[in-house]
């Protein structure tokens, strides 16, 4: 049912950041429009926890600007290495642990690891995920397990 909701509640901030209308009828006319989607999209059995958006939670707004953050740091270091030359730079590829228990939170982590700078997700099977790094650096933060705490408790809120 909180899967059907937050899908309600994005679904009506996207519709009136779309329309721009707001009498009275526009807007009866949007949440109808809305409760059609979802009456289809229970039917279709297309709302369920691995399909769930989870961009309405708390837990991801501070997980997206912890992970902007990574990202820009990211970026200062690997423009570093390139004005440092090759003699900085140590191309690395490891496999590692993702602790995650849904799909979602894997590919979640995955992703994350592509985000930020100097590092490449190539694959994901099980609960490993093949990673090149630029800098052997890169990956001993990954091996310490900062990001795949941070996914696994974004995972469960």
């Amino acid at each position: 049912m909180r899967h059907k909701i937050n899908l309600s509640i994005l679904l009506a901030l996207f519709w009136l950041l779309n329309s721009g209308h707001y009498s009275n009828l526009m807007l009866f006319l949007g949440v109808l429009s809305i409760a059609v989607v979802i009456f289809i999209a229970h039917r279709m059995d297309l709302v369920d926890h691995e399909s769930q958006s989870m961009g309405l939670s708390l837990a991801f707004t501070k997980y997206g600007l912890w992970l902007s953050k990574e990202i820009i740091v990211a970026n200062v270091a690997v423009v570093k290495h390139i004005w440092l030359g090759n003699k900085t730079i140590s191309p690395t590829m490891s496999k590692v642990k993702a602790s995650q228990t849904t799909d979602v939170g894997k590919v979640i982590y995955a992703n994350s690891i592509t985000l930020t700078p100097g590092t490449v997700s190539l694959g994901l099977v099980g609960d490993e995920i093949t990673v090149h790094a630029l800098i052997r650096e890169n990956i001993e933060a990954l091996e310490s397990g900062d990001m795949d705490r941070r996914v696994s408790q974004l995972e469960k809120s």
